[in-house]
């Protein structure tokens, strides 16, 4: 992917780019296709304002391949162009895919994703960087688990070496081993590989992250880490990770320390072995690893997972939290359609589908997945907390003792239910109190959801039926609406809505005399109005229908 921190927006002016969108899809399955309103139909988001969405893209630093102009994303963009290393990838790319070209985001890679894009098209790519085209590399842009000490530094020095300088190379840099670079082991400029401070105005520092800091008392903090490492003159950027022992991993204050550094927290066992301690006091130790691929294999991350509700089933109706939780898992588990909604996933993401009525053991699977340190996700249809994997959840948990269970980060996501999808599709018919029931009876007894259905009726709410019916359930619907109907007049406004948010969806208004059980399934969202609920005619055809925000008065 070309930036580890989003997938890539693919923006479209007009419908005629589509199929080269779709193209680059196949290379970067997770990312969106943004289309312009009423010119692109097939786009999974759409805008009304070109300019804006771009800037709004590049400001949460997220890839932009663009299918336009060149001009036209350099004068959209131009308001924010301020800091070369604080930019993400930006591409223009011709409608059919004849020309790639990249425009923003040297140091985030825009080269390397111009490369993956023009080999899918069978193109060249038109990069233009001096450095890169003579050396074959972008010296500016170091590899994971690398860091540029001076950018300012480091352009100085490629523009001594595209001058006719020389350089050598100090410290092990195996990704220069292939590149042009016009070495001489006896010239004074040089390129120094090390996690040691250094002042030399004639070396460019690259700091390879090698430095672990071992959080050991409760009162070490930002302050004591930086102290540590000025003491044993190691450079900040060199800290590869904090290490905390596991029985420690639920406490907020080491990850706040983590965070302000920028480093990953990762934790330890009592007995787990450690490189031998460069500097060591009550509170903290310095360890240095052999290289940043060892450093990056010590201690486990803090496993997180995620309960997500997917929304109704459109893609621009899912929040931009669940999308990014999807985009960032490594393991994926739900009802088999459910997972399939949630795609596309990458081929490394694992997906783990099981039977709608497994919920606990869903549950006791992610959190076993969670514990080993990974990032995992649960999902739902609608909302994880309206009648679905939120609650599941949440009582596995409780009922568990085992404290690798509790130690998870769980997060609930929030996502658009089936009642506010329907609701929003017919108007506004929960605009007043209104309550939400499910008629199955497979997990309270029916004389609950009776005396539910009784007091939702006198207090006159409006009301939405999930589970209405099913084929182990065919009676229920029928014995609720005997219930509601000696609350409410025949003529009450009763909305249907099936699949809605999804290709198949069906919106139908009708009353509460004129329904019957054969017009609903299990797909089917039932909305009953309240006493005050009214419906007028929309201008395209059909009704609006609303429960008004006041109340008659008596």
């Amino acid at each position: 992917m070309p930036n580890a921190t989003s997938s890539p927006a693919i923006v479209l002016l007009g419908a005629a780019s589509l199929s080269t969108a779709k193209r680059l899809q196949a290379l970067y399955p997770q990312a969106v296709i943004h289309g312009l309103r009423g010119r692109v139909e097939g786009a999974e988001a759409l805008y009304d304002d070109f300019g804006a969405t771009l800037r709004a893209l590049f400001q949460s630093n997220t890839p932009i391949i663009a299918l336009c102009a060149a001009g036209i994303i350099i004068r959209s963009l131009a308001p924010l162009l301020s800091s070369k290393g604080a930019e993400p990838p930006v591409l223009a790319l011709a409608e059919d895919g004849s020309a790639v070209v990249p425009l923003l985001g040297g140091l985030a890679g825009v080269n390397n994703l111009a490369r993956e894009i023009a080999a899918l098209l069978a193109v060249a790519p038109a990069i233009t960087t001096s450095g890169e085209l003579r050396f074959g590399t972008c010296v500016l842009n170091p590899p994971a688990g690398y860091v540029l000490a001076d950018l300012a530094q480091g352009k100085r020095l490629v523009s001594d070496l595209l001058g006719g300088e020389h350089v050598r190379i100090d410290g092990a840099a195996p990704w220069l081993a292939e590149a042009r670079l016009p070495l001489d082991e006896g010239a004074s400029r040089s390129i120094r590989i090390s996690p040691e401070l250094t002042n030399d105005p004639q070396a460019l520092l690259i700091h390879p992250r090698l430095v672990l800091a071992q959080l050991k008392h409760a009162d070490a903090d930002t302050v004591s880490v930086r102290a540590a490492l000025q003491h044993a003159g190691l450079a900040e950027a060199a800290l590869a990770a904090l290490l905390v022992e596991r029985q420690q991993m639920a406490q907020p204050h080491w990850a706040a320390i983590a965070t302000e550094l920028k480093v990953p927290l990762r934790f330890i066992a009592v007995d787990d072995s450690l490189p031998e301690a460069l500097y060591s006091d009550q509170q903290l130790s310095l360890h240095l690893a052999v290289s940043p691929q060892t450093a990056a294999l010590i201690g486990q991350p803090r496993g997180r997972l995620s309960v997500v509700g997917l929304g109704p089933g459109a893609a621009d109706l899912m929040v931009p939290a669940v999308r990014q939780a999807l985009d960032q898992a490594e393991d994926v588990l739900g009802y088999e359609t459910y997972v399939t909604m949630a795609g596309p996933f990458r081929p490394e993401q694992l997906q783990h589908n099981s039977d709608n009525r497994e919920e606990l053991q869903r549950a006791a699977h992610a959190f076993e997945l969670a514990a080993q340190g990974r990032r995992v996700v649960m999902v739902s249809s609608g909302d994880p907390g309206v009648f679905a994997m939120a609650a599941a959840v949440l009582e596995a948990l409780e009922a568990s003792t085992n404290v690798d269970w509790h130690n998870v980060e769980l997060q609930m996501l929030p996502g658009v239910s089936a009642a506010l999808a329907t609701a929003a599709k017919a108007g506004a018919p929960l605009g007043h109190d209104f309550c939400m029931l499910s008629l199955s009876d497979n997990l309270k007894p029916w004389a609950m959801i009776e005396k539910r259905l009784e007091h939702a009726g006198i207090a006159d709410l409006a009301m939405a039926f999930y589970n209405p019916i099913s084929k182990s359930r065919p009676w229920q619907l029928g014995r609720a609406l005997e219930l509601v109907r000696q609350q409410r007049r025949p003529e009450t406004i009763v909305v249907l809505g099936r699949d809605i948010g999804r290709p198949a969806e069906a919106l139908s208004i009708t009353t509460l005399g004129e329904l019957t059980p054969e017009q609903v399934d299990m797909r089917t969202l039932v909305i009953i109005g309240s006493s005050t609920t009214r419906r007028f005619p929309r201008a395209e055809g059909g009704d609006w229908v609303y429960t008004p925000r006041w109340y008659p008065a008596d």
